[in-house]
């Protein structure tokens, strides 16, 4: 279909079961006839392409026969209510697909799409079950509101929680609240003052009186979810992991190597896939939140990584339109002839089809942490192999949370410099705080893609800390790029519900790394960091119970890293046979 004209009809309002009015823009074909829909939901301005459109074209999409509605969430910028995070988006997500299914030039068939938040109202939504939703597409999103998105078990997320209610929330609140104008500029100025500054704001203790937000006297919500507020049904109204089962139409998840909602797209896709594997597919690419670019951080993956040419095939647009053709137009798509996994591998810099998550040929293998020599020749430092150590000394080093090690890239979603994507680790490297235990250079390529973990024995004499591990590709001249990490809270280390003391004992912890996909090439080093921080990604554990969320006074801590035969500390890499390179 051909369309050249687009008629565009602001602000159309949709009525929800309990009267409150929300407004969505649409773009349709200015033609006769009916057409399906796309729908997307979100909280940050129908108005701005920026956040509306983002990463596709949406009027390539109404060229190619759609309606595409852009909506205002409740309480967001033209929509009348109270916005308060995710907890009305599934209610709300029903009465709109089922508003938009009747409108005179709709042919009753609705499909959504959106990342981030407008990822998660649809997957909201979805759960209950509107009969006019055909199929989603839902990009680097979340599956709870709590889990990985103000926390991570247990370790509140600073720099994106303080980031996006300051930087993404506040701005339309405040012209919400704020009507004298004169009262509006003051409070406009103080914002900006306030997030110019965010990085300074980042060491503010504690969170839960976090000064910007209570000085604006907006998103209260925030401080909420600090102080631990929300009830137990509230929390279950806004996560999705126990609502699987009610999802029941197809969906295209678009994920990244270093997007912060990685692990909840992967689950998202593969929970799904149990219950209708033939309707499922995901796609994961080299990119950030958002950030579909082929240069990432201080790598370039080359142009065929872009969601712009992926494969020098096609860009997410085209994509978009084939998933919705077939399940909102009837059409045979070539995409059912793929298989369900698209994957960018780093190193070799390849887009690869996969039939099974994690890919049924891994060799799951552990590399275990030694101490001293080796490549590295460093005080407290060692190496990796896949030998198993035998009697070897510990490694020590001291935690100050005073002092904690800043956060260098990875996949992350705050504010400031050096906060996304592959960075140069060897700064970070040289802190004393930091052990670094590397391979030998390989002789051969090797290719690790899947789920990633390292298993570490360690003491402490703290009531409380964390341990935090990161995996490194280190380059013949020296560079160390970051491919994952991940952090363990020392109470929380059986899950968040499961709160344990310490005894100054050896403890085993599990550090879920998330997952990667990249190459080692001949040449390379494996390296793996060994750490009690990441700061202001993740708060800061004051080793006496409180954390920079709800404490002011904080102690050191001694910490003790075992690698022996009785306490074989290791990164388990999720390694693939180098024939289907």
């Amino acid at each position: 279909m051909s369309i050249v004209q687009i008629l565009l009809e602001k602000d159309v309002p949709c009525t929800l079961r309990d009267g409150t009015v929300l407004y969505a823009d649409i773009y349709r074909p200015n033609m006769d006839g009916t057409f399906p829909i796309l729908l997307t939901r979100l909280p940050y301005n129908k108005d701005l392409p920026m956040y509306s459109h983002r990463y596709l074209d949406t009027n390539r999409m109404v060229q190619n026969g759609y309606v595409v509605i852009v909506q205002d969430v409740r309480g967001r910028f033209a929509s009348e209510g109270e916005f308060v995070p995710f907890l009305y988006e599934a209610e709300d997500g029903y009465d709109t697909v089922e508003w938009a299914a009747e409108l005179p030039f709709s042919n009753g068939r609705v499909g959504m799409f959106g990342l981030s938040y407008y990822g998660f109202t649809q997957l909201l939504a979805a759960t209950e079950r509107p009969p006019h939703l055909h199929a989603i597409a839902p990009a680097m999103t979340l599956y709870d509101w709590r889990e990985n998105t103000v926390e991570t078990g247990g370790k509140f997320l600073v720099g994106s929680s303080e980031t996006w209610a300051l930087e993404s929330i506040a701005p339309d609140q405040i012209n919400r609240k704020y009507k004298d104008p004169k009262q509006h500029a003051e409070m406009m100025a103080k914002m900006a003052e306030h997030y110019n500054r965010i990085e300074e704001w980042y060491l503010y203790k504690p969170i839960q009186d976090w000064p910007p937000l209570k000085e604006l006297g907006v998103a209260d919500f925030f401080y909420d979810l600090v102080g631990d507020k929300w009830s137990e049904d509230q929390w279950d109204r806004v996560n999705i992991t126990n609502k699987y089962h009610n999802i029941e139409v197809p969906a295209y998840h678009i994920a990244g190597w270093y997007d912060n909602f990685l692990q909840a797209t992967i689950q998202n896709y593969t929970k799904l896939s149990e219950m209708m594997d033939s309707d499922q597919r995901l796609i994961i690419g080299p990119w950030g939140h958002g950030l579909f670019s082929s240069i990432l951080g201080e790598r370039s993956f080359g142009i065929h990584a872009s969601g712009d040419w992926i494969d020098q095939k096609e860009d997410l647009t085209n994509l978009h339109i084939r998933w919705f053709d077939h399940w909102l137009k009837d059409k045979n798509s070539a995409l059912f002839e793929e298989a369900p996994i698209k994957l960018f591998v780093m190193g070799i810099n390849k887009w690869r089809s996969e039939n099974d998550w994690p890919l049924a040929r891994t060799k799951y293998t552990p590399f275990y942490l030694h101490s001293g020599g080796g490549a590295n020749t460093r005080f407290g430092d060692g190496f990796l192999s896949c030998e198993k150590p035998e009697k070897e000394p510990v490694d020590t080093f001291m935690y100050d949370p005073a002092n904690p090690v800043p956060s260098n890239g990875g996949g992350t979603l705050f504010a400031g410099v050096n906060t996304l994507g592959p960075l140069d680790q060897r700064e970070i490297e040289r802190r004393d705080d930091v052990l670094v235990y590397t391979s030998e250079p390989l002789e051969r390529a090797l290719e690790v893609t899947g789920p990633i973990k390292v298993i570490l024995w360690a003491k402490t004499d703290a009531a409380d800390t964390d341990f935090t591990a990161k995996l490194i590709d280190v380059m013949p001249d020296g560079k160390a790029y970051n491919l994952t990490d991940g952090i363990v809270r020392a109470m929380y280390r059986n899950g968040r519900k499961q709160e344990e003391a310490l005894n100054e004992e050896v403890v085993q912890y599990e550090i879920d790394l998330w997952a990667t996909s990249n190459v080692f090439l001949p040449g390379h080093q494996i390296r793996v960091e060994i750490s009690s921080s990441n700061f202001p990604r993740f708060d800061v554990n004051f080793n006496n119970g409180t954390t920079t969320l709800d404490g002011t006074k904080y102690t050191t801590a001694n910490q003790t890293i075992y690698h022996n035969v009785e306490y074989p500390s290791h990164i388990l890499l999720p390694v693939i046979p180098s024939n289907k390179n």
